[in-house]
């Protein structure tokens, strides 16, 4: 059994046909929180702790009204004429935290020598330092030297073999999908995230 396989959702399983079902990104979210347990070290308890923070605040939006914030882009399209957006606003960064993963993983993918230090530390230069103070940068600098060897990582996902590798492709493609298509909501509704 492999980590995918423990999962309640994958990305992979979430319906994106007529927008992308909050409750579905929800679950596979929460999946993906979970992955940072395997990491193994305390210093990703700041990375899930957030993570978990904007997933609570996008799911207690969702339940005030499960008809109209079926989807995120219907989600963020009802809370545009409000004062406070909290759930866009925690759309907004547990989708840079995606992201940031995203990329982490992709390099990690894409290049079996390049350890999981370097994969994490060149993914948030890229996606999440930018957006951090100088207070912030030095605890995720920290985590991304926590980061376990990356044999470590393959055996706590299932192993270094074929069938985790086939689940960690499909699994990461809809995740980066999904991470694509907010960033297209937010690019086309900016007044969604003025200001924040």
């Amino acid at each position: 059994m492999t980590f995918f396989d423990t999962l309640s959702r994958s990305f992979a399983d979430v319906d994106t046909s007529k927008g992308t079902d909050t409750m579905q990104f929800l679950e596979a979210s929460e999946g993906l929180v979970k992955m940072f347990d395997l990491l193994g070290s305390s210093a990703f308890s700041v990375v899930q702790s957030d993570m978990n923070g904007n997933i609570k605040k996008i799911r207690e939006r969702y339940l005030s009204n499960p008809t109209a914030n079926d989807t995120l882009e219907n989600l963020c399209a009802t809370e545009a004429p409000e004062k406070k957006r909290t759930a866009t606003e925690g759309l907004l960064w547990l989708n840079r935290g995606l992201d940031f993963t995203a990329k982490a993983l992709r390099r990690s993918v894409d290049d079996p020598s390049e350890e999981l230090n370097v994969s994490f530390t060149k993914s948030y230069e890229v996606t999440l330092k930018k957006f951090h103070s100088f207070v912030v940068r030095p605890v995720f600098s920290l985590a991304m030297k926590a980061c376990p060897y990356r044999k470590d990582f393959l055996e706590k996902l299932g192993g270094d073999n074929e069938t985790t590798k086939q689940q960690m492709t499909v699994w990461l493609s809809a995740l980066e999908n999904i991470v694509a298509r907010n960033n297209a909501l937010f690019q086309s509704h900016p007044e969604y995230i003025k200001g924040m």
